[in-house]
């Protein structure tokens, strides 16, 4: 019986990869490195500090920087994206978010969130579902981060909930990665293609049949 449902949010419950990789874009042209979405691709699921280094590593930069200036070049990226998402409504929640979330309340399963996104708390009070979440985890408390299992480890962990007993949503390659080194179930939210290692894939969180998984 499972107890616990862990959620990362970008492509999974919403769609900030377009303002992520806007914001990236702008950063990536002020530095005079080619950034395009294909290479978008590799932040998926992927932190702040370590998206810029793989954008960095991209173009040839990675020793251009002090420790002080990268810290000011993520920060301004991510002023560009607040700017862009700081709009954003329960309009903006995936078709079928909602009622997930209903049936997991009526079995009485706890709810989590495991997002690489600091500005994640501010986006889920914009998107009316704050109040859904038993633990929101900050994924400045763990040292490492997607695809390490930390952050997921951490949600149960909080609850007391044991790994086992959780299942895990994530649309990122790392972010499924990291489910199973938790030893979690494995739900993927995309393809089969980019999500091999899941336990099971939808195309859309709407498409997720939980009554199946959790019977």
């Amino acid at each position: 019986m499972y107890k616990c449902a862990i959620f990362d949010l970008d492509g999974v419950l919403t769609e900030t990869s377009e303002q992520h990789y806007e914001a990236w874009k702008v950063l990536a042209d002020e530095l005079g490195i080619d950034f395009d979405r294909d290479y978008n691709e590799h932040l998926k699921g992927v932190s702040r500090m370590e998206s810029l280094e793989l954008i960095l590593k991209n173009g040839n930069k990675t020793d251009a920087f002090s420790e002080e200036e990268k810290i000011e070049l993520a920060t301004r990226k991510n002023d560009l994206y607040k700017e862009l998402i700081a709009g954003f409504t329960p309009d903006n929640l995936f078709e079928g978010v909602r009622e997930l979330f209903d049936i997991l309340k009526s079995r009485d399963i706890k709810i989590a969130l495991a997002s690489a996104s600091r500005n994640a708390p501010s986006l889920i009070k914009n998107m009316g579902i704050a109040d859904d979440f038993d633990v929101v985890v900050d994924p400045t408390s763990v040292e490492k981060g997607k695809p390490d299992p930390a952050i997921f480890l951490q949600g149960a962990k909080i609850l007391g909930i044991d790994p086992k007993d959780c299942i895990g949503f994530e649309d990122a390659y790392a972010g499924v990665t990291a489910i199973k080194s938790a030893g979690m179930y494995a739900v993927g939210i995309g393809s089969k293609e980019i999500l091999p290692h899941a336990d099971i894939v939808y195309p859309h969180i709407k498409d997720v049949e939980i009554k199946k998984i959790l019977d």
